[in-house]
Order: structure tokens, then sequence, then C-alpha cells
């Protein structure tokens, strides 16, 4: 360990005080002070609860989250904040010391929490105040220099991303000679999917199940489903709608309005619908024009729900949609497979851009709390 460095309890370090409850009539949107949660501001109030700088952590929920507070603010009791001597300690020496520890990998229980003694009796190694101040200086450059970096990856990243749906909205738009306008319903047959009730009775993980399909299964940048980690018993199949190879299954909850191909057989439960096409309509050219901004605003439109938007089958089957021949429908096909490919190369280096960021940061933080952070290594 470098010369001057001390190994201490992390309590000895710094304090985690318990945040307050503040009721509903000292709250105000307009106020004077910030109240802080377990992971950043949550309201305004005109009484503040504690008068320096300092940071929050999250004890319940965003457990072992952290931010820095303004000079006065309101803690909440799902919240810590941390009190120190700042004649030994910086601030912001003690706020990059709380990010290298990774708190959020200590919560536990059902709501995640965080036991402050758990934290206190962590070891870390400290220098003299002056050796602080200068690692915050070097941090604090390589950080905004990482911190720029990743702004214009994740630009990079959305305009990508922007692009592709542009031109998909672009192929439907801009319809050409042949295309007909028709209703989702006089396309293909739609069904709702169905399930037996209650239906965690007949979910098992057994090998001879068959594939049950719920929206958790799915993630937006699938296209495909191959199979599923929970099965449905045979008995529990019998009350459900079954889909097949080739179908396409459209959320209608949670993931709402997205569309997969069905590559294995399966059952799905109300959140979904299924689309059986007839041969003159390639599925994936529909698959494209239902993942479009162009069916997505429609679709939109037509539902309901305050939090959790859905469709009935009635509607849904009202949605418009631009149908060209076969033989256009797999042309768009390849140029968009093609355009989409590219797509998604770019989106794989700027994802991976953004973990080294990320891989940098803890490396520097590394170094910085095992006495070996100099301007050059940084």
């Amino acid at each position: 360990m470098k010369t001057g460095w001390e190994v201490k309890t992390l309590g000895d370090v710094l304090k985690l005080e318990y945040g307050k409850p503040l009721s509903d009539d000292k709250r105000n949107p307009n106020g004077k002070y910030p109240v802080y949660g377990a992971n950043g501001e949550k309201d305004k109030t005109d009484e503040y609860y504690y008068d320096k700088l300092s940071i929050i952590v999250g004890r319940k929920g965003s457990a072992g989250e952290i931010n820095f507070t303004e000079e006065r603010f309101w803690p909440l009791d799902v919240s810590y904040f941390v009190t120190f001597d700042n004649k030994k300690y910086d601030l912001n020496f003690i706020y990059y010391l709380l990010s290298k520890l990774n708190l959020p990998s200590l919560a536990k229980g059902v709501k995640p929490g965080i036991n402050r003694n758990e934290v206190y009796s962590i070891n870390v190694k400290t220098p003299s105040l002056q050796e602080q101040k200068r690692i915050v200086a070097i941090l604090d450059e390589a950080f905004e220099s990482i911190t720029k970096a990743k702004e214009n990856a994740e630009k990079n990243l959305k305009n990508t991303k922007e692009i592709f749906e542009s031109y998909l909205q672009s192929v439907f738009e801009n319809k050409g000679d042949g295309w007909e306008e028709k209703k989702l319903g006089e396309t293909c047959i739609v069904e709702r999917g169905s399930s037996p009730r209650p239906i965690k009775k007949y979910i098992t993980s057994k090998v001879d199940g068959v594939n049950w399909i719920k929206i958790g299964d799915t993630k937006e940048v699938e296209k495909y489903i191959y199979t599923t980690e929970q099965k449905i018993t045979p008995e529990g199949a019998l009350n459900s709608r079954f889909v097949d190879v080739g179908d396409l299954i459209l959320s209608n909850s949670m993931s709402f309005g997205k569309p997969y191909i069905m590559k294995t057989q399966g059952y799905i439960h109300d959140g979904w619908f299924v689309l059986r096409l007839p041969k003159n309509i390639d599925t994936n050219f529909f698959w494209y024009l239902l993942a479009s901004p162009y069916s997505m605003s429609q679709f939109i439109h037509l539902s309901s729900g305050a939090i959790v938007k859905n469709i009935s089958g009635d509607l849904v089957k009202k949605t418009i949609l631009p149908i060209p021949p076969l033989k256009d429908q797999k042309l768009i096909v390849q140029k968009l497979d093609a355009i989409s490919s590219e797509t998604k190369k770019l989106e794989a280096i700027y994802t991976q851009k953004l973990a080294d960021l990320e891989e940098l940061k803890k490396s520097i933080l590394a170094k910085a709390f095992n006495g070996e952070l100099t301007e050059a290594s940084a």
C-alpha cells in the first residue's frame, strides 16, 4: 500500500444517518429545498432537515444508489445521508469511494434494503486530505471525458435506431403501384389468447410440458420465439390458445404492440393476439409492417388504459395496413433485412463502446483507491 495511506473501516470514515418521513402537507412542488428519496430528488419542500452538502445513499427500494445533495435538503426515510469530518475527508472523495464499493450489491430482501452496519464493516484505504483532493481532481477530469464519450456513443446508438425506424416508416408511407389498404381483420385471422385459471396451477418446468409464452419471455430486440423457460401442462393447454410455427403473435400488455414470429409451437394467454396469415402475405414482411411506427401509431390511437395500454380484439382488427403484391413484399424484406443487419452491427459497436467506457471507469476507480493513480494512468 502506498505510503501515507491507512486501512480503516468505512464506519470510521463516515456515518449513514437515517432520513425522516415528510407529510404531504409539507410538500410543495415549488418549494425551496429538494426532497430526496432512495435514488434522487422526489419532491420539494419549504423546510430542510440538514443544511450541509452530503450524499444520499438509498436505504430501501433503490438500495445502495448514491446521489449528491444540494446544500439544504430533506432526506426521506427510505434513504440515508452521509455525515463526516470535513477536516479529514473530502466529500467528492467519499462519493468516488462509495461508487467503487458497489453498494447496491449489498441489498437484501423482497423490497431490497441495505444495513448500515454491514456498510460500516467494509475495509477501505484512505490517504491524507491533500492526496484525496489530488485524486478527486484527476478523477473529475477523467470522468468528464468518459461522460462526454458515453454521451456521444448513446447519441449515435439512438440515431442509428431512429434512422432505421424512419426508413421503415417511409417504406409504408410511400406506397407503390398495386398496393392496397386493408384492415388487419381483413388481411388475416386474428384471435385473442386465452389461459386457464388459476394459471399457476398449470405452469411447470418439466420437459414434458408445452411452451407457454408470456409477455415477460420476450425482449424488444427479438424477432423470433424459439422456446420458453416456462411450460404449461397438457391439462392447462386444453383451455389455452394454441400457436403454430409461422404464426405471428402481437403483445397486448406491458411490451404493448410488439410482434413476434413463432419458430416453435406453444400456447399464449390473453395478453396476446395470434395472427394467422394467408399464403399471399409474407411472414417477415408482415412482421416489419407491424413493428413499424406506421402501425404502432395506430395501435396507440386505438388503445386505452392509463397505465397498462391494451386493445380489444374488435379494435385491433380495424388497424389499416398497406399491403403490396407478394413479389413486392419479398423485395421489401430483402432490402429491410440488409439494412437491419447493418443497423445491428452499428448498435453492437456503440453498445460495446458504452460497456468499455463503464469498465474503464471501474478500472480508474480501482487504481485510485489502491494508491496507483497518477495523471498519466488516468
